[in-house]
């Protein structure tokens, strides 16, 4: 073990004598193997120990608590204090001897004051008054009755004393008359009746006295530990409050901040690795440098370990929502990847149109969410008649397309010459699509059938996009983007989502497909389980959970992402993303952490080894990493999104009318387009006339599939009905995967060239 920081850590001078209500001083407390015993500012009060950094922290950031009334207090060696309480446990150490003797001294005596306060159930806990009136009131009225319920039995037995002496008296004189044998056989009988009756009566009313006392002295003893159990839960709930203050004070003070960019260049350093958290490192929430991580297969099972040589001013990258431990604006990865990967990318070039860069401010309607819901229960959302109360003003297509914000990760990637540097840049393009949502409960509409969506951005970024709803039932879109710096992108996405009560499940099913043209590398993906909470009391949040497996089947490379749901008793940042990049080999190359809302960052690995077993008794592998970089980040929102449906600079631009596009455009789209012109009532009317006619059509396209099956069993004719087919997309065989999906036929561009629309449907 190391120990650290060599300043004086004697608390007799800060601190008043062991046995008073409050203790304070100068602690060195273990953090982790890296740095050791750390100095820290020890408060002992109110049975409570707690600790900081330094002493000014005091009044705003407490580093860790422990209850002492439930701790375990144990002394290893001369100096040492170790402290244990519910899988928590500290591990301190005093300067001296004597030092540590007060420690212990004024630790004992608080424990005992604590179990005390805790357990008395002396009269003199009595004196404590009930935490409310309104409890006073209703103890002591229910003690009243209990006592006059009393003074009944005690008159009810004085009465059968009474009555019982004088039948005893008045058997005793029939016992004393000249009576045959047997009659004097049964008033003796009798007489021992009535005296065990007696006796019973007696007992019976001791019983009721001893309860009514028992009652009286645990009242107060319940009084006593409602009064404690209220006071922690306020104590918790104040707890809870100051650490939401602190952590949105932080993030603004981190948002803020000037970037540092560190000139320090990244050297590889190795550390044992035992278990995920080591045996002296279970209380060190503030301390820990290095990088830990679970293993993505089978409850991962590995530990990263990467240091630069000023350690103390790297951020564990398992804490990315902040800043990362590497160069913050290093978007290049010159230390990490090939030459090739680091040319310009898309984004630098300036876009030759000029896009709009707002939309109407959203109206504040106000609407009874349960009055809608309350019947949804269990039900799809898409056959939920929703108002537009709860819709953006965009479709689903639109929302698909919005998946190319980031398509200069793309750009990138397919500028790549290794495969693995490739599978990096893919594996944040995935993860950059979530980044939208973190601010977007909205619902998008969902498209009508046949509905398209494109998005022509070849002269600014070299692609396009068009999206069609192939599907209504169950809503199915197919999207093909084709882009002139070197792959292409194809999705069919299948929305299932189930409203469950308290929250929302949008489950997307089907794969992303992505090739790079000058490799040939094709990878397959598919996404992720969204989750929309407090859909009915509370504000709405969405969170993200899963796993991701990408696969290169050229190579049969993969990368394994897993988003970590959010969970208010971790200690891991919310939104917290990790992977690892393997060959096909199964041998990782390099690790991705971040968030899904905020950044993703890799490292190269350049050593593994097995460490020792893990808390489920597993072999945790060790993974020595060069510094991470920077492979993507959110752009800030525009100005005033809030109050645009928290939009980002594309979504802004998605409702933009452009010349020549198809008559089934999500622009063109009249309900959505009144709302987003903050006509509401009017997109509702509209929104009901829409999906009226769409339920036409459909009725209508059922009659003629039963006529057509009635012609067939009549005539034998031998054709079939196909029904509704897609007008830019047909089902094929996927080569690579083997499934049917939606792929693009080609002519919508050509028709666009053409402006011949005649083929589309009506169905605005």
């Amino acid at each position: 073990m190391s120990e650290q920081g060599k300043g004086s850590a004697s608390a007799s001078a800060a601190a008043p004598a062991p046995g008073s209500d409050t203790y304070k001083g100068w602690l060195f407390k273990w953090t982790n193997y890296l740095k050791g015993y750390q100095r820290r500012w020890f408060v002992l009060s109110n049975g409570l120990l707690s600790y900081y950094r330094t002493q000014a922290e005091m009044a705003h950031t407490c580093r860790g608590t422990i209850n002492l009334a439930t701790a375990h207090i144990d002394t290893e060696d001369a100096c040492n204090i170790v402290l244990s309480s519910g899988g928590r446990t500290y591990h301190l150490k005093a300067s001296t001897e004597v030092e540590r003797q007060r420690w212990v001294t004024a630790l004992e005596l608080a424990k005992a004051k604590a179990i005390r306060m805790m357990n008395d159930q002396s009269d003199d806990s009595g004196d404590e008054e009930p935490t409310s009136q309104s409890d006073r009131s209703e103890i002591q009225g229910t003690l009243k009755i209990l006592v006059s319920k009393l003074d009944d039995l005690s008159t009810c037995n004085d009465l059968i004393a009474k009555h019982g002496a004088a039948l005893q008296r008045s058997l005793s004189e029939l016992e004393g008359l000249k009576v045959p044998v047997e009659g004097g056989e049964k008033i003796k009988a009798v007489n021992e009746r009535a005296t065990l009756f007696r006796i019973t009566s007696n007992a019976m009313i001791n019983a009721c006295r001893d309860f009514l006392d028992l009652a009286e002295t645990h009242s107060r003893r319940w009084q006593r530990a409602l009064q404690y159990e209220r006071e922690q839960r306020t104590h918790l709930e104040e707890t809870i409050e100051q650490l939401a203050k602190q952590h949105n004070s932080l993030e603004r003070a981190w948002r803020e901040a000037p970037t540092l960019v560190s000139t320090t260049p990244s050297a590889p350093t190795t550390t044992k690795g035992g278990s995920g958290r080591l045996r002296k490192e279970e209380a060190s929430d503030e301390d820990e440098d290095t990088e830990y991580f679970d293993a993505m297969e089978d409850s991962p099972a590995f530990i990263t370990v990467t240091a630069t040589e000023n350690t103390q001013h790297r951020r564990s990258q398992s804490n990315l929502s902040g800043a990362s431990g590497g160069q913050p604006n290093d978007w290049n990865q010159d230390d990490h990847m090939s030459p090739s990967c680091n040319d310009v990318s898309g984004k630098e070039l300036q876009p030759r149109r000029q896009r709009r860069t707002h939309v109407p401010d959203k109206p504040n309607y106000s609407l009874n969410l349960w009055s809608i819901m309350k019947n949804c229960i269990g039900k799809e959302l898409s056959k939920i008649p929703m108002p537009v109360n709860f819709n953006e003003p965009l479709s689903m297509l639109q929302r698909l397309t919005e998946d190319l914000e980031y398509h200069e990760l793309l750009d990138k990637a397919a500028r790549c010459d290794s495969s693995l540097e490739q599978m990096c840049l893919v594996a944040a393009f995935s993860v950059s699509s979530y980044s939208t949502t973190v601010h977007r409960t909205a619902k998008p509409f969902n498209p009508l059938l046949g509905e398209t969506y494109e998005l022509d951005r070849r002269e600014e970024f070299g692609y396009r996009s068009l999206c069609e709803q192939v599907s209504h039932h169950p809503p199915a879109a197919a999207h093909h983007v084709i882009s002139q710096r070197g792959w292409t992108l194809w999705q069919e996405i299948t929305i299932a989502s189930k409203f469950r009560g308290k929250y929302l499940s949008i489950m997307p099913l089907g794969a992303i497909h992505l090739q790079f043209h000058s490799s040939g590398n094709q990878y397959v993906w598919r996404k992720v389980t969204s989750t929309v909470h407090n859909i009915i009391v509370g504000k709405l949040w969405i969170d993200q959970s899963g796993d991701i497996e990408i696969v290169n089947h050229r190579t049969k490379e993969t990368c394994q992402l897993k988003f970590s749901p959010y969970s208010y008793f971790s200690r891991d940042v919310p939104r917290k993303v990790t992977g690892v990049v393997a060959d096909s080999g199964g041998q990782a190359h390099y690790i991705l952490s971040g968030t899904w809302d905020d950044k993703i960052e890799s490292a190269k690995i350049i050593q593994s080894s097995r460490g020792g077993s893990g808390s489920e008794g597993k072999q945790k592998t060790v993974y020595q990493t060069l510094s991470p970089k920077l492979l993507w980040k959110k752009y800030p929102l525009p100005e005033n999104a809030e109050n645009m449906y928290y939009f980002s600079a594309l979504a802004l631009t998605l409702n933009e009318l452009e010349d020549g596009v198809g008559v089934t455009d999500s622009r063109l789209r009249p309900d959505q387009m009144l709302m987003e012109e903050g006509r509401w009532d009017e997109a509702n009317s509209e929104k009901q006339r829409l999906e009226e006619k769409q339920r036409a059509v459909r009725r209508r396209r059922e009659a003629e599939a039963t006529d057509a099956l009635d012609e067939e069993c009549d005539y034998d004719s031998g054709k079939e009905y196909e029904g509704y087919q897609p007008l830019w997309f047909h089902q094929r065989r996927d080569s690579v995967t083997g499934e049917t999906n939606f792929v693009y036929k080609g002519g919508y561009w050509e028709a666009k060239e053409r402006q011949d629309w005649s083929m589309c449907p009506n169905i605005f």
